[in-house]
């Protein structure tokens, strides 16, 4: 079906639709959500700190993953890939470099509030600034890998979204996905786990924890937690004894990372949500033109 009208293997034309349209909620959903977020750091001047520049690293990348998911949408309900071969290359490379993106934000948003609650100095613009370049840098120099041959881009089931090639399973796709999950899954995951675990552990003692120290873990392990799942099974088996459906799980779980990041990062600061409302509000629209 990528570049055809015709269905795809283990697929009927209701099914077809159903994942268009659960791709295009979840895609308009992010997008509004982290764009909201974008506007209210550009147009607040209190949000614009070191730390929520890192949450604007987050937002950013979730906006990239909630774009890939649009577009994914857009094919689904046109029924086929129109973009050809080099599309779905750079359809992958740009999934991919968000999707790492956001994971590593993630984690340098832990270690940020772990700095300022447990070592109560304000992070410094130049280290807020090196992370952010150093998540992106790392990002695109892991996606970009597939590019050169170490790894491989290719067609989800579906065939209207591209990702990571797992169906060869031989020892390129094996080699690559260790070292790159490794260093873009359970590297920041234990550093989340940990940063929150001991934020948690220093201020309920006393009394002023003030942060969901749960939900970013979670949200990481049940986002990418499929994907490492399936990934993982492609190494070790034949991935096409699992039915194509059962396949795009993974895809459609992930996309809804975006809008499960911009609700507990953004949404749920005080200032951040603020800094929206002053965005949306008529009187807040206000008080920038007279400043």
């Amino acid at each position: 079906m990528a570049e055809s009208g015709s269905l795809p293997t283990g697929f009927g034309e209701l099914e077809v639709l159903a994942v268009g349209m659960v791709l295009l909620v979840e895609a308009l959903t992010g997008l509004c959500l982290n764009s909201l977020t974008i506007l209210s750091f550009c147009k607040t001047p209190e949000l614009r700190t070191p730390t929520h520049l890192l949450v604007l690293s987050l937002a950013l990348a979730d906006s990239g993953i909630s774009l890939n998911a649009l577009v994914a949408a857009t094919s689904s309900l046109l029924r086929r890939w129109p973009y050809g071969s080099n599309g779905c290359q750079a359809h992958g490379f740009q999934g991919f470099v968000t999707a790492l993106a956001s994971i590593c934000s993630s984690a340098a948003i832990a270690w940020g509030r772990y700095h300022h609650y447990c070592s109560r100095s304000q992070l410094a613009w130049n280290t807020a600034i090196s992370l952010v370049i150093c998540v992106w840098l790392s990002s695109a120099f892991w996606a970009a890998l597939p590019l050169l041959g170490w790894g491989h881009y290719d067609y989800e089931p579906l065939g209207t979204c591209c990702t990571l090639d797992y169906s060869r399973g031989d020892r390129n796709f094996t080699s690559f996905l260790f070292t790159m999950a490794f260093f873009n899954f359970f590297v920041p995951l234990f550093i989340t786990f940990i940063s929150y675990r001991l934020m948690e552990q220093k201020l309920r003692k006393t009394g002023h924890l003030q942060v969901n120290t749960t939900l970013p873990a979670r949200t990481l392990l049940f986002g990418w937690g499929p994907y490492a799942l399936l990934y993982l099974y492609a190494t070790i088996a034949d991935v096409s004894s699992i039915s194509p459906k059962l396949q795009m799980v993974p895809a459609l779980v992930a996309k809804t990372v975006p809008t499960i990041n911009a609700i507990n990062y953004a949404l749920g600061g005080e200032m951040v949500h603020r800094g929206i409302w002053q965005c949306l509000s008529p009187q807040g629209s206000g008080l920038d033109r007279a400043r």
